[in-house]
Formats: C-alpha cells, structure tokens, sequence
C-alpha cells in the first residue's frame, strides 16, 4: 500500500508539472511584477507559488505549450476586486524587459493604470506570438519601438493616452494583419507614412491629439475595411485627398483642428460618410452641391473655416442631415 500512494503522489507530482507553467516564465513573470508598485487592490497578492497558470490574477496559459499567453491587468475592470475596493486602479513603476522572454506571449494588456512611466521595451518586438498590445491610459514616455513591424501578427495596438513622443515607425506599415490602431493623446510627431495604405485589414485608425504633420496621404484610400479615421487636433496641412469619399465602409471622418486648406471635395457630400467632421480648419470655396440620396449625415460640422457662397440646394436630396453646423464661415443668403 505504502509504494501504491507513493507511486501516485509521484504521478500526481508529474502531472502538475507538466501542466504548470515553465519555471523561465515564472521567473520573468516575478521580474516583470517586481518593476510594478500596486498598493491599494492587492492585485499581485494570487502571484505566489510555482504554478502561475493557475490562480494568478490577470495570467492565462496556453492550453497546449502551458506557456504564458496572456496578461490581463486592466485598472478600470468590472472585476470583483474592483467592486469590493469600490475604486479604480492606480499603479506605478515601469514595464520591465523581462516580459519579453514570455515567448508564447498572445496578448499584453496594462491599461488604465495611470502611474505607470518609462519606455515601451523595445524587444517586445521579438516576441512572434503577439497579437495584441494595449498599454492606454498611462504615462508612458519614449517612441514607439522602431522594429514593431516585425510584429506580423499584431491585431490590436492601443497606446492612446500616454505620454508618447518621436516619429511613427516606418516599419509600423508593415503589420498587415492590424485592424486597431490607438495612438491619440500623445506627443508623436512627423508626417504619416506615404504608404499609410498598405494597412489593408485596419478597421480603425485614431490618431487624435498629436504633433503630427504634412499632409493626409493618397494611399489612406487603399485600406478599404477602414470605417473610422480620426486626425484631429494635430497639425496636418494640404488638401482633403478626394479619394476619402470614394472608400466603401468609411463611416467617420474627422479632421477637426488641423491646418487643411484648399476646398471640400465633392465626394466626400455622397459618401458613405455620416459623420463628417472639417471644423477649424483653412478651407476655402463652395459647400459642394453634390449631396443626393446616397447623403446621410447625422453630424456634418464644416464652421471655423472660410468658405463663402449658398447652402446648396442640393441638400434637399439628402436622406438624412442631422446636426449641421456651417458657422464662423463667410457664407451668404
């Protein structure tokens, strides 16, 4: 009987083994936690023991390697953590280089968590599993890393409402399979790639609340998925390319607060867009009359800029035209 149950604690020693996490991960987990400072939720309290797939808050394994797939540490979360604290989350430190020996890693989510400074590690780019980024909403510093176009499989890259600075990679346009791009409130400055369009799968593109400049490219147009494009508040220059009005999905289109000049292009008033956003801008000219069934604005906002002439009366023909607002231009009758 005695050899029977070791025999069996033995197996059972063996089986937990092969289904807990590799003891490098572990150890690149803990160095990774060790650059974070969380006081008030207790987040890190579950990381103890060997087995970091199982019971550590935020961690998943994959269920074939049992290396670590996914981080999941979101500062605003519905979780009962959360609720119990009845407050959000605040933490501090940096994102240590160590995350990136986590080979297996899918999906990096440290969002929301307000404190939290220094740099995006540059290898991250190395890790050929990842699939999504999402560091918004804390105080990030530095450039996107440079190499981030390695990342052929990256489907989602949000570092929206940081502190970023520097160029966008020229590299970034090669993450044919990205269908999110978040980088608004930020310091990221310079020109768009002139290949912005060789994005093909992207269904978002926001890039609000920056430094960037020169002018919108041509080949935006290419990316015929793209539903949502958001430029404001930069300091871009040049003409709307008409293309924009051509694109299929394209629903939101907003260019407010730039230094766009030349006219509105006709297509852009029979468009599938329906909400348009050119306010504070340099444009010139005529509201284009070229509005007909196909026009469904349900915010159209041209003011602050200086265009001149009649509402045309082809707005008549539209389907439907919500909030309009043609204010603070020289327009007349």
């Amino acid at each position: 009987m005695g050899s029977f149950m070791y025999i069996t604690i033995l197996l059972l020693g063996i089986i937990s083994a092969v289904h807990s996490c590799p003891p490098p991960d572990r150890a690149a987990l803990l160095a990774f936690r060790a650059a974070l400072n969380e006081l008030h939720l207790g987040i890190f309290n579950s990381w103890k023991g060997y087995d970091c797939c199982h019971g550590w808050y935020g961690v998943s394994c994959d269920p074939i390697t049992h290396g670590v797939g996914d981080i999941n540490l979101r500062g605003e979360s519905e979780d009962p953590l959360f609720e119990k604290a009845h407050r959000t989350g605040y933490m501090t430190g940096t994102i240590s280089p160590a995350i990136c020996k986590l080979e297996r890693l899918s999906s990096l989510t440290i969002a929301d968590w307000k404190g939290i400074t220094g740099t995006i590690p540059s290898c991250i780019t190395s890790l050929p599993f990842l699939r999504i980024i999402d560091l918004v909403g804390n105080k990030l510093t530095g450039p996107l890393p440079s190499e981030i176009g390695r990342l052929s499989r990256l489907t989602v890259l949000n570092v929206a409402e940081n502190n970023l600075s520097g160029y966008i990679p020229r590299s970034l346009t090669n993450l044919s399979s990205l269908m999110h791009l978040d980088i608004r409130n930020n310091s990221i400055y310079g020109t768009l790639p002139t290949n912005f369009g060789k994005l093909r799968m992207l269904s978002r593109a926001l890039l609000s609340r920056n430094r960037l400049s020169g002018r919108i490219p041509y080949s935006i147009s290419y990316i015929y998925r793209l539903s949502d494009l958001d430029l404001s508040l930069n300091r871009l220059s040049g003409s709307i390319p008409p293309s924009l009005g051509n694109m299929r999905v394209l629903a939101t289109l907003n260019l407010d607060g730039n230094n766009i000049s030349g006219t509105i292009p006709p297509s852009l008033m029979n468009s599938r867009i329906n909400i348009l956003n050119l306010s504070k801008n340099a444009i010139e000219g005529y509201i284009p009359d070229s509005f007909d069934e196909r026009s469904y604005f349900m915010v159209m906002d041209l003011s602050y800029n200086k265009l001149k002439g009649r509402i045309p009366k082809s707005i008549l023909s539209a389907t439907f035209v919500g909030h309009l607002d043609v204010s603070h231009n020289h327009l007349c009758g």
